[in-house]
């Protein structure tokens, strides 16, 4: 059965773009078939990310406002057939969102995909919103910083209360994901620590990416991390986040940490 999962986070910059990438990518090498959507309509990061900017002739607006069918839309990878782009808008603002549109794309993509992977815009406003109503599952992103994290828990917040699952009266799984750790600043007290970040946002811990000019790189080049470092700390940290979507029971690690230590907290917050 088709899961729809949000990529999202209260602030900008955290690296949900980056993420929906190399998650995407990662559960298409795993023999998924994927679809990563771009909600963040007006700025428009995906295809670059996915090295598909050039390919955009129709996007999610026109799909919406019956311009273009879903096919016309949809841009298949260049390296992993089963992995497929809908990118956003570039020139219209994020009321060209309409409820009814998404649901109906969303519903058509549910038909195609084992996994269809919303990027939302940051915040609070309609387009993060309407990227998040479908969702199944959510993974929020977020940098080991107070600020970062404050916003994230309201964003935990909305998912318990503005999605379709919470307004049937269902659970909507959540995962944290914390990117750009660094174990030095933490442990000088210049950032929080995995388990502080755990204490405050109380939801399972999906996986810890690490500070890395892999991640700069693999977006520079207009690849996911997993493709293009596939073997680099920040890629196999995603790597294996895929895989614990999909329901392994994998100990959460940090290249330089004490495994020991992260396996503990991944049961604790997973159980």
């Amino acid at each position: 059965m088709a899961k729809v999962l949000v990529v999202t986070s209260g602030k900008g910059g955290v690296g949900k773009t980056t993420s929906t990438a190399a998650l995407g990518a990662a559960l298409a090498q795993m023999g998924q078939n994927v679809a990563v959507v771009d909600f963040d309509v007006g700025l428009r990061n995906l295809d670059l990310v996915m090295g598909a900017e050039r390919r955009v002739v129709y996007d999610v607006v026109n799909v919406i406002q019956g311009e273009a069918k879903l096919a016309q839309a949809l841009i298949r990878d260049k390296r992993l057939d089963n992995l497929a782009l809908l990118p956003a808008s570039q020139t219209r603002d994020k009321d060209a969102l309409t409820e009814d549109g998404v649901a109906r794309v969303i519903d058509e993509l549910r038909q195609k995909f084992d996994w269809i992977i919303c990027d939302s815009p940051a915040g609070i406003e309609r387009g993060a919103t309407l990227a998040m109503r479908h969702a199944d599952v959510a993974v929020v992103v977020t940098n080991p910083e107070v600020s970062s994290v404050r916003d994230s828990d309201r964003i935990i917040g909305l998912l318990d209360s503005k999605t379709l699952r919470a307004e049937r009266g269902e659970r909507m799984e959540k995962h944290l994901l914390i990117t750009r750790y660094d174990r030095i600043r933490a442990e000088r007290g210049d950032m929080l620590k995995t388990d502080d970040v755990l204490e405050i946002l109380s939801i399972p811990l999906l996986g810890i990416v690490p500070e890395s000019q892999d991640v700069l790189r693999a977006s520079n080049i207009g690849q996911p991390v997993t493709v293009s470092g596939p073997d680099s700390p920040a890629g196999r940290a995603y790597a294996e986040a895929a895989r614990r979507l999909k329901g392994e029971a994998l100990p959460v690690s940090v290249p330089g940490e004490r495994a020991g230590f992260f396996g503990k907290l991944f049961g604790r917050r997973a159980a």
